[in-house]
Parts: C-alpha cells; sequence; structure tokens
C-alpha cells in the first residue's frame, strides 16, 4: 500500500491549425438547445495528456514515465483486465514518483476532427487482431480460444481488455514523436518504460532527447530509431534494457522483432553503451504474453524491472 503526497496531471505540446473559407452551421446540443457554430479559427492539436503520482514514501528522485502501445492508453497501466493493480501501482509502491501519457490522438489527449489535416481514417483492432499479435495463441485456435501452454495473460478478462481498445491514425507518428518529447522536457531526467508502439515512437524521443534520459526499458518494441541517429554519445548516455515475452518463436512477427532487437543491442554496445537484451522465460516469467503489465505474474515482472532500475539508473 501508498499513500499519496501529490496527484495531478496536465496537458504538453500541441501545435496550432487554421481553418478558413468554411461556412456556419447550426449545432444542436439538444433537442431543444442549438448554437450556430463558427468551424473558422486557430486550432490547437495534438497535444498530450500526462498524470502524474508522487508517493509519501519517494525512495527515488528519478522518476519512471509509462507510455502505451498502440490502440491503447495510459489506462493499460492502471489496474488489469481481471482487477488487479496495475505497474502503475505497483511502481508507487515500491517507492517511485509515475508519470502516466496518453499520446497524441490517443485517450484524453483527444484526436482532431478538422478533415485533411491527418491522412487517412482511423483503424480499431479486433480481438481476433490482438489473440495474434499479442500471442495468446495460434491464429487458427482464436475461435476455440485454446491459448499458448502456459500462458499468463487472465483470458476470463478478454472482454474487459478490450473495452479498453481506442481507434489509432497511422499517420500522426511525427506528432507523436514530438508530443513524447515535450512531455519529456516537462518532467525532466526519467527512466522511459515504453511498450509496443510505444516503443517504437518513445525510443526515438528518447534518442531526440537523450540529454534528459536516465534508462529506456523497452517491452516488446515494434520498431526502433535509425541507426545512423545513435551516436556514441546517444549509446553511452543511458542504460537499455529490451524486454521480449514468451512464445516468440511461435510468431513469424517476433522472431523478427527479436533479431531487430538484438542488432539494436550490438549496435548500441559497440559504441561504447550498456544495452541488455533479456527473455522473460529466461528470468522465471515463463508464460509471458506481449501484455507484460496485465498477466497473472505482472507485479512479480515490476518488481523484477524495479530491481533493474535501481541498480542501473535510478537516483
Amino acid at each position: 500500500m501508498y499513500r499519496l503526497s501529490d496527484f495531478g496531471s496536465f496537458h504538453v505540446g500541441g501545435r496550432f491549425v487554421e481553418v478558413r473559407g468554411q461556412p456556419k452551421r447550426t449545432v444542436w446540443f439538444t433537442e431543444t438547445a442549438s448554437h450556430e457554430q463558427d468551424p473558422n479559427g486557430e486550432f490547437l492539436i495534438e497535444q498530450v495528456y500526462v498524470q502524474y503520482f508522487i508517493p509519501e514514501n519517494l525512495k527515488f528522485q528519478t522518476p519512471l514515465v509509462l507510455l502505451h502501445g498502440g490502440g491503447l492508453t495510459g489506462a493499460c497501466w492502471e489496474t488489469t483486465p481481471d482487477g488487479r493493480p496495475g505497474w502503475l501501482h505497483n511502481f508507487l509502491s515500491q517507492g517511485f514518483a509515475v508519470y502516466v501519457l496518453d499520446n497524441v490522438e490517443r485517450g484524453r489527449s483527444g484526436f482532431c476532427a478538422i478533415e485533411d489535416v491527418w491522412e487517412g481514417q482511423p483503424i480499431q483492432r479486433t480481438l481476433k487482431e490482438a489473440w495474434d499479435i499479442f500471442r495468446f495463441g495460434k491464429p487458427e485456435d482464436f475461435v476455440t480460444g485454446m491459448p499458448f501452454k502456459g500462458l499468463e495473460f487472465p483470458l476470463d478478462a478478454m472482454e474487459a481488455f478490450q473495452r479498453q481498445f481506442v481507434p489509432r491514425w497511422t499517420s500522426t507518428s511525427q506528432a507523436q514523436v514530438r508530443g513524447i518529447g515535450d512531455a519529456l522536457k516537462k518532467i525532466g531526467p526519467s527512466v522511459l518504460i515504453c511498450h509496443s508502439q510505444g516503443g517504437f515512437l518513445g525510443t526515438k524521443a528518447a534518442v531526440e532527447n537523450i540529454d534528459i534520459i536516465k534508462g529506456l526499458v523497452c517491452l516488446e518494441a515494434s520498431g526502433w530509431p535509425s541507426f545512423s541517429d545513435i551516436d556514441g554519445r546517444v549509446a553511452g548516455k543511458a542504460p537499455w534494457l529490451i524486454l521480449l515475452g514468451d512464445f516468440i518463436d511461435e510468431s513469424e512477427r517476433w522472431r523478427d522483432a527479436r533479431d531487430e532487437a538484438a542488432e539494436l543491442c550490438r549496435h548500441l554496445n559497440s559504441l561504447g553503451g550498456n544495452a541488455s537484451l533479456v527473455s522473460l522465460p529466461d528470468v522465471g516469467f515463463g508464460g509471458a504474453s506481449h501484455m507484460f503489465m496485465m498477466d497473472r505474474h505482472s507485479d512479480k515482472i515490476s518488481e523484477w524491472i524495479s530491481e533493474w532500475i535501481v541498480g542501473s539508473c535510478a537516483d
């Protein structure tokens, strides 16, 4: 258990978009209340929402920043789909201050409703797609619900998990990297824990703002910064911990991701960096799905990560 000494939120970043030449229109807020709305003017878009939590038993000066993956929001860190405390609470109990992001166009950051500002249409994930990508079981076993043997994800809470899915755009990566960078600058020196798409976006933002990064924990990132952007100064500034779950060999997608992660570690270490690629089953966490923070042993995984942070990069 823990008590908070402070708790709050802020929005940061974004840019202005100006709309001109559009006709006014009547908008009905209720059946009896209308308003003549002018769609022209300057609108602020692409901001990032950050919620922060400071425990009374603060043991470390370096806060943790939690960045969600694709089609999800910061809610994924709060409570597991089957009702257990999420990593937010685990890390607070361990004495860390924690900042949780909703990235651009997700959750409380909101999305841009102005046409033609973002290319393409938003997409949404089905549970069938999640079953495959998140390695709950073989694609052909989705209908029967037969998981991989030893899977630790709580499959009895799949519907609750699906309620966390939100629409996402595929054309906002630059805005998202910029928004993460704006958040990191406001938060200051910190350890970034980033998951899946957030691993790709977060590490790019971290490389661009490496002077305030104390460490990186990458949970099955979906991609990496260009190696040409990682020089000796970047590599040597902060340690990297790259984690992979179980059942990697069951998926070509994740076998390729493992190879890419290994190549990144070799590149960082060749430049004098400190990068480690760790398979969770090798350190006692068999059955880990792509959703580490929701698996039944998620609290133990967070404790293991905390020990690495304390030993490698926390003040």
